[in-house]
């Protein structure tokens, strides 16, 4: 059975070769594919690695060649708009669309079945307002910040330098410049292709300290007072936590490590870069917002907070808890979906570890109003924003503004390949190599990244208008309407128990607010 392709393979080039006598040199193309077909299935038998190739060789690549391009028939030929995951093609048209600045308009009705468990909708109003005309932004900074930030209500979420591209780097920097909005740096450190462009950033600092790190890893005052100083960083974000890989840490192996990687992180040329799953800066929720305030002070006077995917609830509490013995506030605190975002983990974590955003949203929320201090900090959220609609439910359900990481990564050419931790993104997006990156025209793409942001800034507009708002810190969960059977719907703020100010220190016994905040202790997680 294992030598019938050799014989197809001679058969095939012997009819080659006599069909092609007539044909000058052609003739010898019979030969040159004999030699191939018979190297690659000697390889085939000798290697040990896949057993279907060593019985079936040469035969079994086709299988595998329908493997890889299975994903690529699926999205282009078979499946319908409203199918497709991370993404469905419907979300990821509308981001293409207007980041080209297309019509994205749709006709003959809306393709979601409406009366599935999954529907959910705004509550317009009979007399709307008129759309404002000014693009949406929140004002980020508590009493003890000396540099408040004014941010726009969509920025780029943390994406490092290292998992994105040169190119892709500099395309989303360049288009924030464009848009007056902020480009968070992700835990890779601040390179100088987040520099180069001129656009607000964020400095992600990790529990590698990638950019403030001492030779042993540590955190060092020294070199992040140094890099926070510059103009460009208008905030400091401490990353505890990611829903892509919710409590788990990562280690880039040293053969990654090039020397441009190094420079932005801080560490030797070729040696495996670990982010350890925890931060030796802190270990209980009072020295974490020690550390923050310490950021803070470091930087200038910047505003400093926290981005985190919820786990253990009393572990948040005693974030709130602290936040009260203190009298120490961070800025911000940004609360990330556990759906996973652009740093690839162990399908475990990404399936199975942290709290889906909506989830994890409304806990904090209804956490910080309860103990006291919502009106001390802002609240951010992140993760598989791409549309108004999208933007408006996280804001109607608490928070301030919010981040996306995917969208902006189809504005700059993701088509969702799914290959971010090969190194073998076939757009330039997500790779180190030099000639895949070449395929990504900064210009071309910072551009996009400009549209879509405008874009979806001016329909968010339309919708708070259309609820009879002005700004989108207007919206309540009282506006947003989820289905519950095919017959009835319940608003969000019926759907959930939504604490008041206060209410935890004062006595509630709502589940699970009141058994996490009993359980939740100030001087330890």
């Amino acid at each position: 059975m294992r030598f019938i392709p050799y014989i197809m393979t001679f058969i095939a080039a012997g009819l080659f070769y006599l069909g092609a006598l007539n044909f000058s040199h052609w003739h010898h193309v019979g030969v040159i594919i004999c030699l191939i077909g018979a190297a690659i299935g000697t390889y085939d038998l000798l290697q040990t690695k896949h057993a279907i190739l060593r019985n079936y060789p040469l035969i079994a690549h086709f299988r595998f060649l329908a493997e890889m391009i299975r994903p690529e028939i699926m999205q282009y030929f078979v499946e319908r708009d409203t199918e497709g995951r991370p993404y469905d093609r419907s979300h990821r048209s509308v981001v293409y669309q207007r980041a080209k600045n297309e019509l994205d308009e749709k006709a003959f009705g809306t393709q979601l079945d409406v009366y599935t468990e999954e529907y959910e909708w705004l509550l317009q109003s009979i007399a709307p307002k008129p759309k404002q005309t000014e693009p949406f932004r929140v004002p980020i900074g508590g009493s003890e910040c000396k540099l408040p930030y004014s941010a726009s209500v969509l920025n780029i979420s943390a994406m490092s330098f290292g998992a994105l591209s040169a190119n892709a780097i500099m395309a989303l920097n360049k288009g924030a410049k464009l848009g007056g909005f902020y480009h968070d740096t992700g835990e890779g450190g601040c390179s100088k292709y987040h520099r180069k462009n001129g656009g607000d950033l964020v400095w992600e600092i990790g529990s590698g300290y990638f950019g403030c790190r001492t030779d042993d890893g540590k955190f060092c005052p020294d070199k992040f007072k140094d890099t926070s100083a510059l103009d460009q960083i208008r905030m400091v974000e401490i990353k505890v936590s990611q829903g892509a890989k919710a409590g788990h840490g990562g280690v880039l192996p040293g053969p990654k490590v090039s020397e441009e990687i190094a420079e932005a992180r801080g560490v030797p040329v070729g040696v495996d870069c670990i982010s350890p799953a925890y931060h030796t800066a802190f270990t209980s929720p009072k020295e974490l917002l020690e550390f923050t305030a310490a950021l803070r002070d470091l930087s200038g006077g910047k505003p400093a907070g926290f981005k985190l995917c919820i786990g253990k609830p009393s572990e948040f509490m005693a974030i709130c808890k602290a936040m009260n013995e203190t009298n120490i506030y961070p800025d911000f605190i940004v609360i990330d979906g556990g759906e996973g975002g652009t740093g690839a983990g162990p399908i475990e974590f990404v399936d199975h570890m942290g709290s889906p955003l909506i989830d994890g949203l409304i806990f904090a929320q209804n956490a910080l109003v309860g103990a006291g201090v919502r009106d001390k900090l802002k609240l951010g959220a992140a993760s598989k924003i791409t549309s108004a609609f999208e933007m408006a439910r996280v804001m109607a359900l608490g928070a301030d503004w919010c981040n996306a990481a995917r969208a902006f990564m189809f504005t700059i050419g993701c088509i969702q390949a799914m290959k971010c931790h090969t190194n073998e993104c076939p757009v330039g997006v997500a790779t180190q190599n030099k000639r895949r990156q070449r395929g990504l025209v900064v210009t071309d793409k910072a551009q996009r990244v400009y549209n879509f942001h405008r874009n979806t800034l001016d329909d968010l507009a339309q919708v708070v208008a259309a609820c009879g708002l002005e700004h989108p810190n207007e919206l309540t969960p009282d506006m947003l309407c989820h289905r519950t059977s095919a017959l009835h719907h319940e608003t969000y703020s019926r759907l959930f128990d939504w604490l008041e100010p206060d209410q935890l220190k004062s006595g509630c016994d709502v589940v699970p607010y009141a058994a996490a905040w009993e359980s939740a202790s100030a001087d330890s997680f």
